[in-house]
Order: C-alpha cells, then sequence, then structure tokens
C-alpha cells in the first residue's frame, strides 16, 4: 500500500506544479484563463498578481511532498512519512476550502483534492498493517 501511496502522491504533486505553471507563469495565456473561469485578458491581468502568489503556494506544497518521498526513499521513513503527511493532507485541505468558495468550484476542488486523499488513505492503511 505504501508504494501505491507514494506514486499517488508523485501524482499530487505533479500535478501542483502543473496548477503552479499555470497560475504563476502561464496566467495570462487565454487557454489558461480561461480555464479557471476568467471572462478576459483584462481580468487575467488584473488577477495576475494573485495567481502568482498562489500559483507558489501550489509549488510549495508540490516540493514538500517531493521531499519526503526522497526522505522516504533513502530511508529516513519517519522524517518522509510525517512531510508526505503534512503536504498531502494541505493539499487536502486546501481543496476542501476550495469548496467553500461556491459550487462553481466542486470540480476544481475534487481535481486538486482527489489524490492526496487517495495517496494519504493509502499511506495510513499501508501503516495502519505495518508497512513502512
Amino acid at each position: 500500500m505504501i508504494v501505491l501511496a507514494t506514486v499517488v502522491v508523485t501524482l499530487a504533486a505533479a500535478l501542483h506544479i502543473a496548477i503552479f505553471f499555470m497560475e504563476s507563469i502561464a496566467w495570462t495565456r487565454p487557454s489558461v484563463w480561461k480555464r479557471f473561469g476568467l471572462k478576459s485578458q483584462e481580468a487575467a491581468e488584473t488577477t495576475r498578481p494573485m495567481a502568482y502568489n498562489q500559483g507558489f503556494y501550489n509549488l510549495f506544497l508540490a516540493i514538500g511532498a517531493i521531499v519526503g518521498l526522497i526522505l522516504y526513499g533513502v530511508g529516513q521513513h519517519i522524517a518522509g512519512i510525517t512531510l508526505i503527511i503534512f503536504t498531502a493532507a494541505s493539499m487536502l485541505a486546501a481543496a476542501i476550502v476550495l469548496i467553500t468558495t461556491g459550487r462553481g468550484y466542486l470540480r476544481p476542488a475534487f481535481i486538486q483534492g482527489i489524490l492526496p486523499l487517495i495517496g494519504l488513505v493509502l499511506l495510513l492503511v499501508g501503516l495502519f498493517n505495518g508497512e513502512s
């Protein structure tokens, strides 16, 4: 279970890196801002500083998960698992917060939160079954 959990958490980190790219680097591209529900290039320019900042939050969560995976992989199991749990739980919490902003955000919250949720469940099941 833990091996499968690490694969899913890796996918969650990759997704958050992709979100970072969209929000912090490619925000003003029409294909990106339309994906986030903006109606115009002007709206994209207006929200660019907020998106830039938010993108880095996603990057930092991804980095935390990756560092946790690396630590786990080199035998630092407690430190690695602790960091994986913290960052995956933070990703999931951010998805839950996104739901509170309105019904229109259910799909993005699901996309953002499903991988960390699955990763956490698999990791915890593995740990409770004595895997390490």
